[in-house]
């Protein structure tokens, strides 16, 4: 759906100016998602992003990660001709949830696409700002990530192998997702859930660990804008113990009334259920205030869709991330529980929740 990702896929797309040529809906009539093609980025597009999330292991000792990779037109003229005019812009965030230590450690990144520094490569994933890099390999076949960050400054480092366990959900119909009442505010967006990540992670002066775990990866492009009446949204993606993969969001209004709603679900092995704006709801409960922006956030959910009822508990209250120096949002986004009606843990993922501090905007 949108999410942190979406603040800056609907953010940046609302103040960027129409491309020449580009479309400023997706057409649900388009080519059908190809691989590995779509895998790789789409220029045509005013906004795309990659976004990696997971919970990893190394013992007894617990951490969430994340990394987004968003790319911008500028849709300043004649920049393609120039090697020094900023044709496309790069961001990226990152985070580490150690919740051995009750902190999160985040940094971010911004440049102009370009000179060897930063840029989205077509035909396959292949991102990089700098010393992150986000890649794929495998073809047409199973995907094979590697995820690199470190950031002195935070204090944390990872390199992480991800590999796929099964096939690529498409979200929405034939991959065109609804972010809005409008059929134009849609995008193309499909999900790989269930990765088994592995790979080495340090925070603060300890040395790299050995860890391991289950991660997530979302990728979508968009020409459409967030509509007017939303402020921000709740988004959740999580890996759910059982081989399932449950997706649910929902954007507000001012009032904190559902604008519209959406997600899926997909058993292991199974067909994807596809979440209505009318069948999805979000059910506020415990709430945390933020020292830094004095934003209230629930970081207690309980989340009814087709699928069945869930709660979702953030495992860090303090999982707020101030992006202003890239895409100009603070937002909360952090490792999270999913659990069952009756309280049994049954999976774990990524809750993001926008528009708390402010309305979303650049």
């Amino acid at each position: 759906m949108l999410t942190r990702r979406a603040l800056t896929l609907a953010g940046l797309a609302a103040t960027l100016p129409t491309l020449p040529g580009a479309a400023t809906s997706v057409d649900t009539a388009a080519a059908e998602i190809a691989w590995p093609r779509d895998f790789g980025a789409h220029p045509g597009s005013r906004i795309e992003w990659w976004y990696l999330t997971g919970a990893l292991a190394a013992g007894a000792r617990e951490w969430g990660f994340q990394i987004t990779f968003f790319r911008a037109a500028t849709g300043i003229v004649g920049a393609e001709t120039s090697r020094f005019a900023a044709s496309e812009l790069v961001f990226a965030h990152a985070a580490v949830t150690d919740l051995e230590h009750g902190r999160l450690l985040h940094d971010q990144r911004l440049a102009r696409s370009g000179f060897g520094i930063a840029g989205a490569a077509s035909g396959d994933t292949r991102v990089t700002l700098r010393d992150w890099h986000l890649e794929r390999s495998g073809g047409t076949g199973a995907s094979r990530y590697r995820a690199r960050a470190a950031s002195e400054r935070a204090g944390f480092a990872f390199d992480l192998q991800l590999e796929t366990t099964q096939p690529v959900l498409l979200q929405g119909a034939r991959g065109v997702s609804q972010k809005g009442p409008d059929p134009a505010q849609s995008s193309r967006y499909y999900s790989e859930p269930q990765l088994v990540a592995r790979g080495t992670l340090s925070v603060g002066a300890s040395a790299p660990a050995a860890v391991a775990g289950h991660a997530w990866v979302d990728h979508e492009w968009s020409d459409s804008l967030l509509d007017k009446n939303a402020v921000g949204w709740d988004w959740i993606g999580m890996n759910l113990d059982d081989g399932a993969a449950l997706t649910a969001f929902r954007l507000r209004r001012a009032d904190a009334t559902m604008l519209w709603a959406g997600g899926s679900y997909r058993a292991k092995g199974g067909a994807t259920r596809d979440f209505g704006p009318g069948e999805v709801a979000f059910t506020a409960g415990k709430t945390w205030r933020s020292p830094a922006s004095k934003a209230v956030y629930p970081t207690q959910w309980t989340i009814d869709t087709p699928a069945g009822r869930f709660m979702v508990e953030a495992m860090l209250d303090d999982q707020e991330l101030d992006s202003r120096a890239s895409t100009g949002a603070i937002y909360w986004e952090g490792l999270s529980r999913l659990l069952g009606a009756d309280g049994r843990e049954l999976g774990r993922g990524y809750l993001e929740m926008t528009g708390y501090a402010e309305r979303l905007r650049l």
